[in-house]
């Protein structure tokens, strides 16, 4: 495999929602288009572009019971080799939770021999299943269970709780996607500079396909009322779903200025790969010259994207 591109590996049990997911995020389908998908037979790779110079060599790999016994035995150093993130994901209604968790550990043993240094996430899926009040409980409990599981192994789990009908598939997919960009900190001053030279209450930079989250900055007042920790995923999630209605009209979204009661916020290409949200109080700069500013960063910006994309190669 090239040394610029990184394997990741999609498993968990056949139905469990992993190319539902998949293809939202990176195929710009909606939750309710994915009805439209099959079941995924043996591997099926996906080269994914992100932030242009990188790229995700995606494993999806089938859920029947036959694939996994295949990709656990005869395949398995093919499918384990040279990963560098595994995403396991947990149907949290399944029948089956013995033998997903007998998977789960199966999965850490050939990783361990063959990809020692990689990166585990845990999804647990289709949490809109649960009663809202018993999420918590249902995620830390089942957490729990995994963490005792991969007790022995060095791995350090990561886990959400994610459903193809809210946000919070963009939030586990951006800090899986965020954990291959290990050197991004010239990138986050940068546009911590940015935010403190303008009138910016915040700067919020996307990748421009997936709408992923890739870095933000915050000049907020403390004496304001904490916004909403989950405001980055509800925005990548309704930006990304106005976007593919306004594709449906021939038309493209290159700009977006909306107004609210308190607050104005920008949307606007900053470099071919991403995009930015500057969030501004309402009547403290002109809109025209935010977007002007951004427009005047541009250089600086690509040209620090790509080292940063450079530096995981």
């Amino acid at each position: 495999m090239a040394p610029n591109r990184k394997k990741l590996l999609l498993i968990g049990r056949s139905g469990s929602g992993k190319s539902s997911m998949r293809s939202i995020i990176f195929s710009n389908y909606t939750a309710f288009d994915t009805h439209r998908l099959g079941a995924t037979i043996d591997v099926e790779h996906s080269q994914l572009r992100f932030l242009g110079n990188v790229t995700l060599n995606l494993w999806d790999c089938g859920g029947q019971n036959s694939f996994i016994e295949n990709y656990l035995t005869t395949q398995r150093d093919h499918i384990f080799k040279m990963v560098e993130v595994l995403i396991f994901v947990f149907d949290i209604g399944s029948k089956e939770v013995p033998k997903d968790m007998e998977t789960f550990k199966r999965c850490l043993d050939n990783l361990q021999e063959f990809s020692p240094n990689s990166k585990v996430f845990v999804l647990l899926h289709k949490m809109d299943l649960v009663r809202l009040d018993r999420r918590g409980q249902v995620f830390n409990a089942t957490m729990k269970t995994l963490h005792s599981h991969a007790s022995e192994y060095q791995f350090k789990l990561k886990g959400f709780a994610t459903s193809i009908w809210d946000e919070s598939l963009y939030k586990a997919w951006s800090a899986i996607v965020g954990s291959l960009m290990s050197n991004m900190s010239s990138l986050q001053q940068e546009l911590d500079k940015f935010a403190k030279m303008t009138a910016i209450q915040e700067i919020v930079m996307f990748e421009r396909t997936t709408f992923l989250l890739v870095a933000h900055s915050s000049n907020s007042d403390e004496d304001l009322p904490q916004p909403d920790p989950k405001r980055f995923e509800k925005i990548s999630n309704i930006i990304k779903s106005y976007r593919q209605s306004v594709s449906k009209l021939r038309t493209q979204l290159q700009s977006l200025s909306l107004v609210s009661g308190n607050c104005v916020a920008v949307i606007e290409p900053l470099t071919a790969n991403t995009v930015v949200m500057a969030v501004l109080p309402k009547g403290s700069a002109d809109t025209n010259m935010v977007i002007a500013c951004i427009r005047s960063e541009k250089t600086k910006f690509e040209q620090l994207e790509s080292k940063a994309s450079e530096k995981i190669h």
